[in-house]
């Protein structure tokens, strides 16, 4: 089995999950979250598998995030509006993101991470 993993390289979180990846011998391919940011088709597809409410797929923390004041825009955002303003800035997109074929993970909890050994 091979997952796509979409990091951003100087992401601490996102280095420890590409070791922790690599450790474990899981095959992945390699994408820059900037670089190559998700399309909205991509994200919505993603968000669609994942069964997870689209506020996990933004990055809360970011600064982008905070300077855009989405915490109080996403509520009044329809998700459709959300999705398509994910797929404009990679720091927008929580990370890392593991795609596989029947499962998404959003950030780095080992104990969720298992399932891909």
């Amino acid at each position: 089995m091979s997952v796509l993993f979409l990091e951003y390289p100087k992401c601490t979180t996102c280095k420890k999950a590409k070791a922790w990846l690599e450790a474990g011998g899981v095959a992945f391919d390699d994408r820059h979250i900037v670089e190559q940011n998700p399309t909205a088709e991509e994200l919505k597809a993603w968000w669609e598998k994942s069964s997870l409410p689209l506020k996990k797929f933004f990055n809360t923390s970011g600064m982008l995030y905070k300077e855009m004041q989405l915490k109080d825009k996403l509520p009044k955002m329809s998700e459709e509006e959300q999705i398509k303003l994910l797929s404009t800035n990679g720091m927008l997109v929580k990370r890392p993101l593991i795609i596989g074929e029947d499962f998404v993970l959003v950030g780095f909890k080992e104990a969720e991470w298992e399932r891909l050994k």
